[in-house]
């Protein structure tokens, strides 16, 4: 089963040796039965036809979905065409939020401000600890979004569109190391210190990236939850 990544951002240049989104999700996948295919979105290149691959992953990204970039249009059309055609899908962060917008709903940066680290949400009935990392949110919905998860700080955190489309704000690819890695090379003086600190103490504890994992496998099969 070919799974086509859509990768709307890289890693930073200091974090490298941790590899890119992509690799991050192959990973995350991995043993899964899955073959992977990126396109450098950001970079410019975003597929026509939906049936390319037999399911598509979106990642996240540094940029916001409501900024103005020529390939976010073209990403946008991409979705829509997904969702008709009845194409398996999953977005993460900046994917949970463009799919949301591309459907009908709003993104905008939250007045609440960041989060950062390890978080607790309740997505579909189960408490699952994630790193998160995102400032922006889901804040409208789509006319026919399911709200499936969600946290004290996360209204919308996790959202099902008939089964066949399925988001999360948090990031499971991303383990304790990276998000280390990301409070020293892009968090300082962008995030709020306490924030920053609190993250730190939370470095090595478990996260769901397994569960996420098959709940994301459970998508593309196109299996119940």
């Amino acid at each position: 089963m070919k799974i086509g990544i859509l990768q709307t951002g890289h890693v930073p240049p200091s974090l490298e040796e941790m590899g890119d989104y992509d690799e991050m999700f192959a990973r995350l996948l991995a043993g899964r039965g899955f073959d992977f295919v990126s396109y450098d979105v950001e970079g410019g290149t975003v597929p026509d036809d939906p049936l390319d691959c037999d399911g598509w992953l979106i990642t996240g990204s540094k940029h916001g979905a409501y900024e103005d970039h020529p390939w976010i249009p073209p990403l946008e059309a991409l979705i829509r065409k997904v969702h008709a055609a009845g194409v398996p899908l999953v977005g993460v962060c900046f994917g949970h939020q463009i799919i949301a917008q591309a459907l009908g709903g709003r993104v905008e940066k939250h007045p609440a401000g960041w989060s950062v680290g390890r978080k607790t949400y309740r997505i579909e009935g189960r408490d699952l600890p994630l790193n998160a990392w995102h400032q922006d949110q889901v804040v409208e919905l789509p006319e026919e979004a399911e709200v499936v998860g969600s946290s004290d700080f996360c209204r919308y955190a996790a959202l099902s569109y008939g089964g066949k489309i399925f988001t999360v704000q948090p990031h499971p690819e991303y383990g304790g190391d990276f998000i280390g890695g990301l409070i020293e090379h892009r968090g300082k003086g962008v995030v709020p210190q306490d924030l920053l600190e609190a993250a730190s103490r939370d470095l090595t504890a478990p996260t769901a990236q397994e569960e996420m994992a098959e709940r994301f496998a459970k998508v593309f099969r196109g299996e119940p939850a």
